[in-house]
């Protein structure tokens, strides 16, 4: 896989990143500078492990299956965890949940956490889909890094000065990229054992 369609995933994934952040920095009185760099270590980092660990666990499922039939597993298991998630932001953006928009003067940090927890679950599946393409990790790492960071400062300071109606954008945007990821699996990666 390319570093380009690579990318284009770890972009898809992110924009739900982005989502997120746009809903807090909607709520927020001040986005302060300590705060948004707190934030994008905590997210970049997070991101990261959980890339990290679903690539060690496509390594260790690889381990066990070298054979020409269980690559082209892998690569359909990949195909579909890119299109699912591609489909659930499709979903997400369909129930365009709202929420109730009000400055707080104090950040809650237990629920950043709670939403940080559940887009990483996604993350992880996102690694062990790339394990199974054989992606470099590092290359993965790097991508990811830079495009939580920029996401995390775009989606707080999109949210603080528009509000969250764009969270839906990002979802339909997102789902489209995964949806992308997952076709170019199936006709590239695939194609040349399927045809």
């Amino acid at each position: 896989m390319g570093i380009v369609e690579e990318w284009m995933i770890i972009l898809g994934i992110s924009l739900d990143v982005f989502a997120v952040m746009e809903c807090q920095g909607s709520l927020v009185a001040k986005v302060e500078r300590k705060q948004l760099l707190a934030f994008c270590s905590i997210l970049a980092a997070g991101q990261g492990l959980a890339l990290g660990i679903g690539d060690f666990i496509s390594t260790l499922l690889r381990k066990y299956a070298a054979q020409g039939d269980d690559i082209f597993l892998g690569q359909v298991i990949a195909a579909a965890i890119f299109l699912c998630q591609g489909v659930r932001l499709f979903l997400k953006a369909w129930h365009n949940e709202r929420i109730v928009e009000r400055r707080e003067e104090k950040f809650d940090a237990a629920e950043f956490i709670r939403l940080h927890a559940r887009t990483s679950i996604f993350t992880l599946l996102t690694g062990i889909a790339f394990g199974f393409l054989g992606s470099s990790i590092w290359v993965l790492l790097i991508l990811l890094t830079v495009t939580t960071v920029l996401v995390t400062v775009f989606g707080m300071y999109t949210g603080y000065r528009l509000g969250f109606e764009h969270k839906m954008k990002a979802y339909l945007a997102g789902g489209m990229l995964l949806v992308a990821g997952g076709m170019d699996v199936i006709f590239i990666h695939m194609g040349d054992i399927i045809f």
